[in-house]
């Protein structure tokens, strides 16, 4: 590492720790999505979290390697990634964090216009204004590009009518960025497809919320009829935004592994302290060599998943990830399982508690996240999908014959 980079890190870590309310040292793995979230919706109350981000705010340090001009710091990509890696050591959350900044705002910055980033970007920077996704519908899921939401144009205005569904946080947003179907009639479908911009408060929308087996869901239903946006929230060129939407589905990924990944060896940690505390284990070596077997097995797997983020992340020369990105997501969903799964299994009865006596709440908590985690390797593109990208466009292998 050079000099430079050596003393912002040194810049880095004495700013985040004189500034991280204490309150929130060891509460999360500081991931894009782990943080405040905010948007005009938002109901948080806890002054801590809001010093937080008013104190990024004033610094520029929510979005570290955006221009200043739309609210970010200027920095390198190496200088926002030891900024983060500065929050990680101390397991805070992201002053801001969120699709916007993780998803969205990346890809606009590349793809939208002046006009465009100077409306949009300054308010993800800010936490002021909070966006979701509008990609999966009823019949288009993993076959994405089968999507089937229209967009007329009507004059000065696009009129929009369909639905969207798996839609995280659409009850709680702002705006959503939207793929839309511009010509019914290109000769492929991922051709004809437009990536547009819509006000969540623009008449005609219903949002719906869509209950989970954990009890807790994000996700819902977004329902267009007859929706009409102004033909300037079309993002790029028209019946091009396959491309775009491949750009933003490369960030997600790339998120969805970094937001696992939280502090290396935290895993095995994690079902050691579960073994030690069900199974009433001292301290020293677990007597059970099966179980030592597996939790040797999860700690292997959990520091090649974090060499591989690194190097990913070191070789990347531009803010758009590469096919690279399919990697840590199949790797990352899949040691999120095997860490519930590993955690459950030490739990032996207590990992059965729903709700009543008997059960304390971390357990309880575990149970729904245990649940929980089984989208992992469904969202952002199942593993299938992610494999398919690594064999064709990392490794390069030949597809097979139909």
């Amino acid at each position: 590492m050079t000099d430079d980079l050596e003393a912002f890190r040194a810049e880095a870590r004495a700013w985040v720790r004189e500034n991280a309310p204490k309150s929130l040292w060891g509460t999360s793995g500081s991931g894009p999505f782990d943080g405040y979230w905010g948007g005009s919706k938002c109901k948080e109350t806890n002054p801590d979290i809001l010093r937080w981000r008013d104190l990024a705010i004033e610094k520029s340090w929510t979005a570290p390697a955006w221009p200043k001009e739309y609210g970010g710091g200027g920095l390198s990509r190496e200088q926002e990634n030891i900024l983060h890696e500065e929050m990680k050591a101390i397991a805070v959350p992201r002053p801001v964090a969120g699709q916007g900044l993780a998803m969205f705002g990346p890809v606009l910055l590349e793809y939208g216009n002046d006009a465009q980033r100077a409306q949009h970007l300054p308010g993800i920077a800010r936490g002021q204004v909070r966006w979701c996704q509008g990609y999966s519908e009823p019949n288009a899921g993993s076959d994405l590009a089968n999507l089937q939401l229209k967009a007329v144009h009507d004059g000065d205005e696009l009129v929009l009518n369909g639905q969207k569904v798996w839609t995280s946080h659409a009850d709680l947003s702002d705006w959503i960025y939207c793929l839309t179907r511009t010509d019914p009639n290109a000769p492929k479908k991922q051709m004809g497809i437009s990536v547009i911009l819509v006000d969540l408060d623009t008449p005609g929308i219903t949002v719906r919320r869509i209950d989970l087996i954990s009890g807790y869901s994000p996700f819902c239903e977004t329902f267009f009829d007859n929706v009409r946006v102004p033909a300037g929230n079309l993002v790029g060129v028209e019946n091009e935004g396959w491309t775009i939407a491949k750009a933003i589905l490369g960030h997600e990924r790339a998120s969805i592994g970094r937001s696992i990944a939280r502090q290396p060896g935290s895993a095995q940690r994690e079902v050691v302290a579960r073994a030690r505390k069900h199974l009433a284990l001292p301290e020293g070596a677990i007597p059970d060599p099966l179980l030592r077997d597996e939790l040797a097995a999860l700690g292997m797997l959990e520091e090649a998943f974090h060499l591989t983020l690194g190097r990913i992340q070191q070789s990347a020369e531009s803010g758009t990830p590469g096919p690279e990105g399919s990697i840590t997501k199949i790797v990352g969903s899949e040691l999120k399982q095997r860490r519930f799964e590993l955690g459950m299994q030490v739990a032996g009865t207590q990992g059965l508690g729903w709700e009543g006596p008997g059960f304390d709440e971390d357990d309880l908590q575990y149970t729904r996240d245990w649940l929980r985690s089984r989208a992992s390797t469904i969202e952002g593109g199942s593993s299938e999908i992610q494999k398919n990208i690594v064999s064709k466009r990392v490794l390069g292998l030949p597809e097979g014959k139909k």
